[in-house]
């Protein structure tokens, strides 16, 4: 009878996913479009040079880096995890590439080696959760405080200045675009296309919507957190790469802030905390929602202080609409 049951629940696990991915999801991403259209109008009629080609450049490279954090920690989130520590990771990674550098190993050889250590780090986190089965919340929040040490140990709590021998990523393509924002929206159309047209991406709805069916159907749970949080970790990389050769050094404090950022913009995209909803077009949305305000309020000369706390309302009032509609639902 066992066996009888699971290509019904199999089934079933897939019209969950199917549904978690359906059409909510769009007309919370219309709604984002829709705000972003409307602030831009606004902040375009008191400053024209809101909506230059050169302004809206650079609200893509001040968003890459927490965009390409967002879009990992969405696929987290997503599978019904959470990853506090990818800040520490990305200090971690950053560090441990400067020094390479500065012990004149090639660029090219650090950059796989940094790629390597942030995947072990995401490898190492997704083994603990799978295997003792604790809060993903508690176990990050933990390893975020390890991969911090590492990372003060490996600079000695200082500063590690590349003099210039790492910033291939941030030199202009095709004249004028940087390449780290094209990694960005490359990394965007790849897990765009993991997420909803593979069986990868259908079991991580799954399981994020419930864990226990989705493990009876059949499906490996903790092989799939293992896997996500590797993935993760190999993202949380590509993102510490670009950020090290945008801002030339390593310190050992340079990702702090970025799990909170991240969870932020995935949250205002549509994606809950606890599991089973969320997208890749909402992440994107939910980022340069938060890069546009956050420019428009430079433009207008509010001091950052005031930014933050405008930033934090935001944050809020995103979470609270979300959940009233859930609750609807």
């Amino acid at each position: 009878m066992a066996k009888m049951d699971v290509p019904k629940q199999s089934k079933a696990a897939r019209g969950l996913a199917g549904a978690l991915r359906g059409g909510r999801f769009r007309n919370q991403s219309l709604f984002l479009l829709l705000v972003i259209v409307v602030i831009s109008i606004f902040i375009s009629i008191t400053n024209v040079q809101f909506i230059s080609s050169r302004n809206i450049l650079n609200i893509l490279q001040q968003i890459s880096v927490t965009g390409i954090v967002t879009i990992g920690m969405g696929m987290v989130l997503i599978s019904g995890g959470i990853d506090l520590s990818v800040g520490a990771m990305i200090s971690l990674t950053c560090a441990v590439v400067a020094k390479l550098i500065v012990s004149d190993v090639s660029p090219w050889v650090a950059a796989p080696i940094g790629l390597a250590a942030a995947t072990l780090c995401g490898f190492t986190n997704g083994l603990i959760i799978s295997k003792t089965r604790c809060a993903p919340f508690i176990i990050t929040l933990g390893m975020l405080s390890v991969y911090q040490g590492i990372a003060l140990v490996v600079t000695r709590g200082r500063i590690v200045n590349l003099s210039g021998q790492f910033d291939f990523m941030g030199r202009p393509l095709f004249s004028f675009i940087p390449a780290y924002v094209l990694v960005f929206l490359a990394i965007c159309v790849i897990f765009y296309v993991i997420l909803n047209y593979s069986r990868y991406g259908r079991r991580i709805y799954a399981m994020g919507g419930n864990e226990e069916a989705t493990y009876l159907s059949g499906i490996k749970v903790d092989s799939y957190k293992l896997r996500v949080y590797s993935l993760n970790g190999l993202v949380v990389g590509i993102a510490a790469l670009v950020l090290l050769s945008r801002l030339g050094s390593a310190n050992p404090v340079m990702g702090n802030g970025y799990e909170l950022q991240s969870i932020a913009a995935a949250v205002i995209g549509g994606t809950t905390l606890d599991g089973g909803r969320g997208s890749v077009i909402g992440c994107f949305l939910g980022v340069l929602l938060l890069g546009i305000i956050s420019n428009s309020l430079n433009i207008l000369g509010v001091s950052p202080f005031y930014q933050n706390i405008v930033l934090g309302v935001i944050i809020v009032f995103a979470v609270v609409m979300s959940n009233l509609g859930r609750g609807r639902r």
